[in-house]
């Protein structure tokens, strides 16, 4: 004798039966975890800071008489600085930090931004509050990539127009950096409710 659709749906669930699903029965749809790419992104970020500015640009001073490179001088420079710098180190060596910035100088701040993107796509769902997030990592790619590229023109002649400028960009990429940094915690930090966007009842 076959079954009625009521003991099927007792047995099996509605969904066997035929019958509708309430809210509270329906499955919940298939997400791709995020955190497979997020994971390896935030440790390749990681191994980068620590590539080009702690082993690096410390190696580099190696070349400049022990005089740091631009790129780690949080409070700026003046032309006087780079005029020290570029006494110091040969063509080169010159050419060797120019080498640098062109790639782990650009792969650092692309990949950290890449991450952090995604740590806050994942843990923020409020639309304001993740473009809030957003800003201080974008911001802080541009300026990186823009530092690198003003550090070589200040360092392959006297000019105090791009001394200036690359200094002024030197201190917005630190700045930028911790903020982002910041960012990055508060989209993890914190609470749900202020992250994540209310749920629609259904009546």
């Amino acid at each position: 004798m076959g079954k009625t659709r009521a003991q099927i749906a007792r047995k099996h669930g509605p969904g066997a039966a035929g019958l509708p699903l309430s809210s509270g029965d329906r499955p919940a749809p298939p997400r791709h975890n995020g955190n497979l790419i997020l994971i390896p992104a935030v440790a390749a970020a990681l191994f980068l800071f620590w590539y080009f500015h702690l082993l690096t640009l410390s190696q580099m001073t190696q070349l400049s008489g022990g005089l740091p490179m631009p790129d780690m001088l949080l409070g700026g420079y003046d032309a006087a600085v780079i005029d020290r710098l570029r006494s110091a180190m040969d063509a080169d060596a010159l050419g060797q930090l120019s080498y640098v910035h062109k790639t782990a100088g650009t792969l650092f701040p692309l990949l950290f931004g890449l991450a952090w993107l995604l740590l806050v796509q994942l843990n923020v769902s409020r639309r304001g509050l993740r473009w809030l997030l957003w800003s201080p990592v974008l911001l802080f790619v541009v300026v990186d990539l823009w530092e690198n590229v003003a550090i070589d023109a200040a360092l392959a002649g006297p000019d105090g127009g791009s001394v200036a400028l690359a200094s002024a960009l030197t201190v917005s990429r630190w700045i930028l950096f911790a903020v982002s940094c910041a960012a990055g915690l508060a989209a993890v930090l914190l609470p749900r409710a202020v992250r994540s966007t209310r749920p629609k009842t259904v009546s």
